[in-house]
């Protein structure tokens, strides 16, 4: 009976991964990413923003009207595709009143000090297509992309969905050390959970960079503190395994695959290991550049995971067992630490200021996420030896059955998307 239990439950965790997919959004959002550059002054803040326009208009769509669309959202316009309503930049409105968009932007986001919300004043406004937008990873950068002629550049229609707004913002806040940033918007888009938030905080010759990920209703507290600005990008690589079901399932065939903690430690010292090398490799570009690249590591995890399965299962080695298995899982960790570069490139550029500390944060919290993944499931596992013989096998056949199922969905998926 408890076997039966546990092997329902397993499955029903598997059922739970295979139905994660999402709804497609009413909204096109190509890009989920925010970046702020907060420059502190004697007597201002200025914030110079990237935002992606979904985010500022997708939640201001009116009722459906007369001719069966909804009403459009200031700036934008309605058109049916495939039987689908897409939404468009007007340009026409955009060229005749462009500060009024900019206001929409302001009053979703926060900035207060001390409890206090300051008045923002519209510097400058730009906004750019994906594909042609200028860099805005660093402060220059943020300057540059908001020193176009052209608050936006004439064009052919253009999707809601393919535009970044960039805007210049200033504060009037005085000589001011620590202030919170929050939103309150809600658009409503497929994604936005996954929001990545990028704070830069230049006071001085001091740079501080934070992290944050979803819409940021929770305010986020800025201050001079290095280990406060360590300490988002340490949650984000916790957040990054933890919700990352193809890392956890490696993880867990890992350990079910372990015959005693020396064995354990083995496996997760190689996947450590391994991982680090290319997460940092990656992240500054020592990789194949070509398209087929991320397709065919993200193909390549989810047939470790079927690989890991399998040998969690098999009877252990007398012989060099824990040395090959330092080595498999080393190999393994190479693949996964790719994955990882790739989310952390989203969101932090190389030239980036402090890269090297938010790479190293990012890193400690993958491990903290790895660790509390074992110290989990290992005390389980322990218990589960304990029974009778029959039980741990089926337990842990169970389990490596489940985690090969939702991988082999994940191959024929991600081969499709690669072939």
């Amino acid at each position: 009976m408890r076997r039966t239990n546990l092997i329902f439950a397993f499955l029903a965790i598997a059922v739970v991964l295979l139905a994660a997919d999402r709804s497609s959004a009413h909204f096109k959002l190509n890009q989920n990413v925010r970046v702020h550059h907060v420059v502190h002054s004697e007597n201002d803040l200025d914030v110079f923003l990237r935002i992606p326009l979904s985010y500022v208009v997708a939640e201001l769509v009116g009722p459906e009207g007369l001719d069966g669309l909804p009403v459009p959202a200031p700036y934008t316009y309605n058109q049916i595709e495939d039987g689908v309503v897409m939404h468009y930049v007007d340009q026409v409105a955009l060229r005749d009143d462009p500060g009024g968009l900019a206001l929409l932007a302001v009053g979703e986001l926060s900035l207060s000090v001390e409890g206090q919300v300051p008045t923002a004043s519209v510097i400058a406004m730009r906004l750019h297509p994906l594909g042609s937008e200028p860099g805005f990873a660093t402060l220059a950068e943020a300057k540059n992309a908001l020193s176009a002629k052209d608050v936006f550049p004439a064009g052919d229609e253009t999707y809601v969905g393919d535009v970044m707004l960039d805007l210049h913002l200033r504060y009037a806040t005085g000589p001011v050390e620590d202030y919170a940033l929050s939103y309150s918007s809600d658009p409503g888009l497929t994604g936005q959970e996954d929001t990545a938030n990028l704070i830069l905080d230049y006071n001085g010759d001091q740079v501080r960079t934070y992290r944050a990920t979803g819409l940021m209703h929770e305010p986020i507290s800025v201050s001079g503190s290095a280990t406060a600005a360590a300490s988002t990008f340490v949650v984000e690589g916790i957040r990054h395994i933890i919700e990352g079901p193809d890392h956890v399932l490696f993880v867990l065939c890992m350990i079910i695959g372990a015959v005693n903690l020396h064995s354990l430690l083995a496996r997760v010292t190689g996947f450590t290991l391994g991982h680090t090398v290319t997460l940092i490799l990656g992240f500054f570009g020592v990789a194949p550049g070509g398209d087929w690249f991320i397709p065919a590591v993200e193909l390549a995890i989810a047939l470790s995971i079927i690989y890991a399965a399998v040998i969690a299962v098999r009877p252990p080695e007398r012989n060099h067992g824990d040395l090959k298995a330092f080595a498999i899982t080393s190999g393994i960790g190479l693949l996964h630490g790719f994955g990882f570069s790739f989310m952390l490139h989203q969101i932090l550029r190389v030239d980036a200021p402090n890269v090297w500390h938010s790479l190293l944060a990012f890193n400690v919290g993958v491990e903290i996420g790895q660790l509390m993944i074992v110290l989990l499931v290992w005390p389980l596992v322990l218990i589960l030896r304990k029974q009778p013989g029959r039980i741990w096998v089926g337990s842990r056949a169970a389990v490596a059955a489940c985690a090969s199922l939702v991988a082999m969905v994940w191959v024929v998926q991600r081969a499709e998307f690669f072939l």
